[in-house]
């Protein structure tokens, strides 16, 4: 009889461990992602989300559009876990601000880590990384441009994204890339509808 596979954490419960653990109240991106390893793009992007869900200056969806867009990059090169540059390794979070979004999002992280669970695993590795690495840099340049009310639509995708990667759930991944080009063709479309109106109209 072979032993079970231990059971690994959730993604909410993981990152409440790791700031928890953090030995000040302010804690580096570094210190975060260390002890989660290969699901550090998973995590990295759940990150990245977390400015549009909190009052910031205007024009932070374009910062964290371009951070999507070079997390994406990265995928779509093949690296096996995110590079950081040493400026955003050394930028700090308050661990108290990130328990208290953690408990803000927990109604929808519990009902996604009650639908997440490791399936169709093929699609989270290489080569469908390319894939997951071009839907990443969809969800950045849609996050980076100015269309009002759309910061917690595309923060949204990114957090359901974050999971489906941690979690080693493909199904998720699909559903994700699908919404994406969705999206992405409704967007185009709105956009070239909306120049031929103006054109029109002057």
């Amino acid at each position: 009889m072979t032993a079970a596979e231990p059971r690994e954490e959730k993604t909410a419960a993981l990152l409440r461990a790791a700031a928890t653990a953090a030995p000040d109240e302010r804690m580096t991106v570094e210190q975060l992602l260390e002890p989660l390893k290969r699901r550090a793009f998973g995590f990295l992007l759940l990150l990245l989300a977390i400015p549009n869900f909190i009052p910031v200056p205007v024009g932070i969806g374009g910062v964290m559009g371009v951070l999507v867009v070079a997390l994406g990059l990265e995928m779509l090169i093949g690296l096996e876990h995110p590079w950081i540059p040493g400026f955003l390794k050394r930028r700090t979070l308050s661990r108290a601000g990130l328990l208290r979004f953690l408990d803000r999002i927990e109604p929808m992280t519990r009902r996604l880590e009650k639908a997440c669970k490791p399936r169709l695993q093929r699609l989270t590795q290489r080569p469908f990384t390319l894939a997951s690495g071009l839907i990443m840099i969809l969800i950045g340049i849609l996050l980076a441009l100015p269309i009002p009310f759309t910061n917690y639509l595309f923060g949204g995708m990114l957090i359901v994204f974050a999971f489906a990667l941690v979690e080693r759930d493909g199904a998720l991944l699909l559903a994700v890339w699908g919404t994406t080009v969705a999206i992405t063709a409704l967007s185009a479309t709105f956009s070239h509808a909306l120049v031929a109106f103006v054109r029109d109209l002057f």
